[in-house]
């Protein structure tokens, strides 16, 4: 989910080194600015699991342009949605017309004025602020206050698509609380909603980057997407995510795992590939949580997941009580 952050991130590409410190010096004040002097390192940097909030992009560079960069961006899920505000000596309407069409937010000429880049920059970050803030409040779960399905839907799309791209591992993490039908059933749903939001709150602290993404699947259900994320670190994350529920020391008389609210895990870890299934993948994190319930509940169990394939390894128990 889209995270409104007090300090905006503001990321310079020009491959002028003057242009590059008036701008910083002109911004770092009230911004945290970054740096790119090319078309590649602005990808690079743009594409990072924490995403600037703003670029302010030269056209004319060596090598790929800021027409091109822009291109690429905007063709990205991942960094689509990134303000891109073009900084050049180019001043012809069709110049501009190109770059407002290929989805920039403004046009800057040089010789630049500091006060009206600041004010620009201003703007374009209170409008993002806006609309982070509108997107996030239709993407939040309103009993557990953590990410919705279709925050999850678009969140874990698009680190498929990315990873697909850079051929990374991904790892996926369905929990599910053990029993819960009968903790309502003996403490009232009252006593249920209460114990979801408590279970959230424990599963968000065990969440530590700000790529990863935690979220309400459905009922007592919960999913979490680790992007650039192996096997044995999806099994380290679903164990804290156990011990972090159990930590709470929530009575459950009714459970036949514990005395306590418990939960069980499966994961399941591939490095996708554009053919893949991602259907077939969280079916994988799905049928792990099954095996691990199967096995006494209260446990972690991980799959390797080939690219969309059935898995061929037998699952692994990383936990069990």
């Amino acid at each position: 989910m889209t995270q409104v952050k007090e300090r905006a991130t503001i990321l310079i590409v020009d491959d002028a080194p003057a242009n590059v410190l008036l701008l910083g010096s002109g911004l770092m004040a009230e911004y945290d600015v970054i740096v790119a002097t090319s078309g590649e390192e602005a990808i690079a940097l743009a594409s990072a699991l924490k995403r600037p909030d703003l670029m302010l992009l030269d056209i004319l560079m060596p090598g790929m342009d800021g027409f091109e960069v822009c291109r690429r961006l905007k063709q990205d899920p991942w960094t689509e949605d990134i303000p891109i505000i073009f900084i050049t000596a180019q001043d012809s309407v069709d110049d501009e017309t190109r770059g407002l069409e290929l989805g920039a937010v403004d046009y800057i000429t040089k010789p630049l004025s500091m006060p009206i880049v600041q004010a620009r920059v201003r703007t374009h970050i209170e409008l993002k602020r806006h609309r982070d803030l509108l997107v996030s409040l239709t993407m939040l779960d309103g009993l557990t206050g953590i990410d919705n399905r279709r925050s999850f839907d678009d969140g874990f799309d698009k680190a498929w698509r990315r990873a697909a791209r850079e051929k990374t591992p991904t790892s996926l993490v369905l929990a599910d609380i053990d029993h819960f039908k009968a903790y309502n059933d003996r403490y009232g749903h009252l006593a249920g909603d209460d114990c979801l939001r408590r279970v959230a709150g424990a599963l968000k602290s065990s969440i530590r980057r700000p790529g990863d993404i935690l979220a309400r699947y459905g009922g007592e259900e919960f999913v979490c997407v680790l992007p650039t994320t192996p096997l044995p670190g999806g099994l380290i994350v679903g164990e804290a995510m156990r011990t972090a529920v159990e930590a709470l020391r929530l009575p459950h008389e009714a459970s036949t795992a514990s005395a306590f609210v418990t939960i069980s895990a499966g994961v399941a870890t591939c490095i996708p590939h554009p053919g893949g299934s991602a259907l077939a993948f969280i079916e994988s994190a799905d049928r792990a949580l099954y095996a691990a319930k199967r096995v006494s509940r209260n446990t972690v169990v991980g799959v390797s997941h080939d690219n969309g394939a059935p898995e061929t390894n037998p699952p692994y128990v990383a936990q069990q009580q």
